[in-house]
């Protein structure tokens, strides 16, 4: 059950509403906080992470639109694969999560757009799940409600990190189970991006649509 929360964090995509919740901490682990909150007329609970990493914007920025690499750092992503890019801040990726047996694996059609704020400098990030694009595959359940959202901001040469994301994973998967295991898949995902980040092709990361 624990590889299901893998979609708590790959859908890189947070509502608007979430942006006022009451958040509770659940877990704060090397320096990476994860919080969740209940979200009105559902039964899956939001979640939130919290951090700061030593990378500049288009260190960061570079890693998240790099949707291929997914399957490095993203917790228990089978594939992850460009299905569509529009520009260099625009592009759509298909992903599949693995989940034990007897469950079936769930995928996902995510669209991400990347906007930089001119007087902040902070770059947001959403990639709410869209429909179609890529044909939907036997004994794999395909998740068609999913919004979340990365929001970069500089802070005295790091990377302040704020992801929220609230998803339906569709099929039968216990609301219980899913919210139970919360906060085991952002905190390794975001253990392994830090990992990530120290590999040069994000390491010496310069984007021209990226201001620092």
């Amino acid at each position: 059950m624990q590889k299901f929360i893998l979609l708590l964090v790959l859908a890189a995509c947070p509502l608007p509403a979430l942006a006022q919740t009451k958040w509770k901490l659940i877990a704060d682990e090397e320096q990476i906080r994860i919080y969740s909150s209940a979200v009105p007329e559902s039964k899956i609970k939001a979640i939130k992470v919290d951090c700061e990493v030593d990378a500049s914007l288009a260190q960061m920025v570079a890693l998240v639109l790099d949707v291929e690499a997914g399957t490095q750092w993203v917790y228990k992503t089978k594939s992850c694969t460009l299905v569509k890019r529009v520009s260099p801040t625009d592009l759509y990726y298909h992903s599949e999560i693995s989940l034990p047996w007897p469950l079936d694996n769930r995928d996902f059609v995510a669209h991400l757009v990347a906007r930089q704020d001119p007087s902040t400098k902070a770059v947001t990030i959403d990639g709410p799940v869209v429909t179609g694009m890529v044909p939907v595959k036997r004994n794999v359940v395909r998740v068609s409600d999913s919004k979340g959202r990365w929001v970069l901001t500089p802070v005295a040469g790091k990377v302040r990190i704020e992801y929220m994301l609230h998803t339906d994973p569709g099929g039968y998967l216990p609301a219980w189970a899913v919210n139970a295991f919360a906060a085991e898949g952002p905190m390794e995902t975001f253990k392994s991006m830090k990992q990530q980040l120290k590999l040069p092709k994000y390491r010496n990361a310069s984007l021209t649509f990226i201001a620092n």
